[in-house]
């Protein structure tokens, strides 16, 4: 059973997404290939080739796919189908964008966000927010599927790499262009692969109180930020924070929520971390029902003490 795995990269390094992926589809089928589509990416193909059990990696190179656009990505991995029974893609943005149109075009329905492989051909998601797990198998003679990574340990590298072989760019169809980029910057780790996250909500009250609580307890632990939806609705924090249904899925670790009470729509993204810590004044909030460490408490008093102890 051969299998194409759509690479998350940025022309210039792996993604770590890239590796978890790897492990999923090993448990699917042993016939497993790396698609790097991108411009100047040998340098990507390389370290994909190093991850253990890859078959070969195929290297798609062109002006058309520096940015990855549905579009002509999809056009790409549509013209190599042929020789795959499966098509997964980590359930990045990326991948999100791109692997749902390469279902379209191929006529065949999309398993998404897989957190667990039964069988070659049934699979388990989350769904209803995470509160139900949903077991599919599909009789797709191609099957297109996302991975939820944070489910997944990450591919080990080894010194012998596989073959690399390059790939013509089908044809652009022209249908989008590339405006800009606009990122943010920042030396902490990435949310969705750190080993510690810390998490404030709408009790913090202001983006100035949100910075001033939260980021040097961050620091002081090397953690990523993270963020409820209702903090960042209401302005407190950047919506790349975002943590829960409709952000980035996260499972540090070491979770740990301030003043955050523990909507559904939250604890989706966040439940897989291996030990939540849940600090609010409210005894009764639904995060402690969640929570392995639980800490009732003011945040203003109690993080800047837990600061000063580090």
């Amino acid at each position: 059973m051969a299998i194409l795995l759509f690479a998350e990269h940025d022309n210039t390094a792996l993604s770590d997404q890239t590796a978890r992926t790897l492990t999923a589809a090993a448990k699917i089928g042993a016939e497993i290939d790396i698609l790097v589509a991108g411009n100047a990416a040998k340098g990507v193909a390389e370290a994909a080739a190093r991850l253990a059990g890859v078959r070969k990696v195929l290297l798609a190179e062109s002006e058309a796919l520096t940015h990855r656009l549905a579009e002509p990505t999809a056009d790409l991995l549509v013209s190599l189908a042929g020789n795959y029974d499966t098509i997964i893609a980590p359930a990045t943005t990326t991948g999100k964008n791109v692997l749902p149109r390469v279902a379209a075009l191929l006529d065949v329905m999309q398993i998404s966000e897989i957190i667990e492989v039964v069988a070659p051909d049934t699979f388990k998601r989350p769904i209803y927010a995470g509160n139900a797990v949903q077991t599919v198998q599909t009789t797709d003679t191609t099957k297109v599927i996302t991975v939820r990574t944070a489910g997944f340990a990450p591919a080990a590298s080894q010194d012998a790499g596989a073959a690399i072989e390059e790939v013509a760019q089908a044809a652009d169809s022209g249908l989008s262009r590339f405006v800009e980029n606009r990122f943010s910057v920042s030396e902490r780790p990435e949310l969705s692969s750190a080993r510690i996250v810390i998490s404030g909500g709408r009790a913090l009250g202001s983006e100035e109180k949100f910075r001033e609580i939260i980021l040097p307890l961050a620091d002081k632990l090397g953690a990523a930020v993270g963020a409820s939806r209702a903090a960042v609705d209401a302005g407190y924090a950047p919506n790349d924070w975002q943590v829960g249904q409709t952000g980035k899925i996260v499972a540090p670790d070491l979770y740990i929520a301030c003043g955050i009470s523990g909507a559904i729509q939250h604890v989706a993204g966040m439940k897989d971390a291996k030990v939540i810590v849940a600090i609010n004044k409210d005894a009764e909030a639904p995060i402690f029902q969640l929570a392995d460490y639980g800490l009732v408490g003011d945040i203003f008093e109690l993080l800047p003490e837990l600061e000063r102890q580090l």
